[in-house]
């Protein structure tokens, strides 16, 4: 039995501009073939026999096809540790600075956002932990968010691959993980309960303003989807949920200065990173 017809030239641009207002990730012809798998993957799960039923359904969000359809565009590649030169700004650089204005026992609010199977927010955990001595001093809340609701749900989860565990040392790997058969390492309850996972579309505020202000936002290797409009609606989000002197870290590829005049730009040993100015900073 064959498979769907390949979508057409038009079809292809219906789809793209359809996720684009939905999630601000934009897709081009050279991504067709890409598209094309997505999209008979999601024909044969819901029985539909042609391009227009499934975009009938699609537009119709029959049984929530939307969000199934976004969850197959996700990209969830990552693991423990991940860039960690910015963990090490985190604790030498960020957080002390940020807590030179707070009180012992102040909350301290880390977002990590798109967070996709939890191996950076967990990795936030365990960095505090083991590297900063001031971790006890403060109440310290690590929100994990993302579009794609199936990672959210492999997060709150927290079982593990051995090849998302790769960059981590045995010893850490001893005092935060349980093994569960060689391939697979369940992370420590009190650690699972320690990051609250929110689902998230970042071109929409009335998704992102209600996740509130943070002192740290990890934004890693997803605005290399969007085009510069939607990077730009993004970075203004992502401005709003920063309190004043707040910090943004970027992927390695990312640069803030490129997309946004909103944020000022901090160079420490370790990272590169985007600071919101502080009420009156600016004239």
């Amino acid at each position: 039995m064959s498979g769907p017809a390949p979508v057409t030239a038009e079809e292809f641009q219906r789809l793209s501009e359809f996720l684009y207002r939905r999630t601000g990730m934009i897709f081009t012809e050279a991504k067709r073939y890409y598209v094309q798998r997505r999209i008979s993957e999601r024909m044969a799960a819901t029985g539909a026999t042609s391009f227009a039923s499934y975009f009938a359904r699609l537009r119709s969000d029959l049984l929530g096809e939307v969000e199934q359809f976004i969850n197959a565009f996700t990209v969830n590649e990552t693991y423990f540790y991940r860039e960690d030169h910015q963990l090490h700004c985190l604790t030498n650089d960020i957080l002390p600075e940020r807590t030179k204005r707070k009180s012992a026992g102040e909350a301290l609010r880390i977002w990590s956002v798109p967070c996709s199977t939890g191996e950076e927010p967990y990795s936030i955990a365990m960095w505090l932990l083991d590297n900063w001595a001031e971790v006890d001093r403060f109440d310290i809340e690590i929100v994990g968010s993302d579009i794609d609701t199936r990672v959210l749900e492999a997060a709150e989860a927290g079982v593990f691959s051995k090849r998302a565990l790769m960059r981590l040392t045995p010893d850490v790997i001893a005092r935060y993980f349980t093994a569960l058969d060689d391939e697979r390492w369940a992370i420590l309850d009190d650690l699972r309960q320690s990051v609250r996972f929110t689902p998230v579309n970042l071109v929409e505020p009335t998704e992102t303003r209600p996740n509130g202000q943070f002192d740290v936002i990890f934004c890693r290797n997803v605005l290399i989807y969007f085009d510069d409009a939607s990077r730009r609606i993004a970075a203004e989000n992502l401005y709003e949920n920063l309190s004043p002197g707040g910090f943004i870290c970027l992927g390695h590829t990312e640069s803030m200065s490129r997309i946004s005049p909103l944020f000022d730009v901090r160079r420490y040993a370790d990272a590169i990173v985007y600071q919101r100015p502080m009420e009156g900073a600016r004239g």
